[in-house]
């Protein structure tokens, strides 16, 4: 961040902007698709790997030279998907399944969530890259 010229606050502007877009999803998706109790979190697993893909599509894409903002990567990049994704209800729902006593489904969501966000952010900046490259070919 740059210091003392309003950029900072220009930033930080983003980042609440984008929030305000990835919270509002979020909140959809818990909306539409709620967790049981002691149940798998499917949608916490859908929306940590959709917010993986769409990062890792957003790399491609924010990574070329001259092409993106630190404003807009802040505003794409930590606040949509920043919020949209969600560590807190991940943490949150791997402790409730361990409390009722279905630790063998919180410890298959905990492995889950890791290869499948891994390989979704993986699968994003490859296809990014390659979308990248078919609009707009190196000179």
């Amino acid at each position: 961040m740059a210091g003392g010229d309003g950029s900072d606050a220009a930033l930080v502007a983003a980042v609440a902007s984008g929030g305000v877009v990835g919270t509002a999803l979020r909140y959809a998706v818990a909306r539409f698709a709620p967790v049981a109790a002691g149940t798998f979190p499917a949608s916490t697993l859908l929306v940590n790997a959709t917010g993986s893909a769409a990062l890792g599509l957003l790399m491609a894409a924010l990574a070329r030279p001259g092409r993106a903002t630190e404003r807009w990567r802040a505003f794409a990049g930590t606040g949509i998907v920043g919020a949209f994704t969600t560590f807190s209800t991940f943490a949150v729902e791997v402790d409730r399944l361990f409390a009722v006593s279905r630790a063998g489904l919180a410890v298959t969501y905990v492995g889950l969530s890791v290869v499948v966000g891994l390989g979704a952010a993986a699968v994003g900046l490859m296809a990014g890259r390659r979308v990248w490259r078919l609009v707009d070919p190196p000179t």
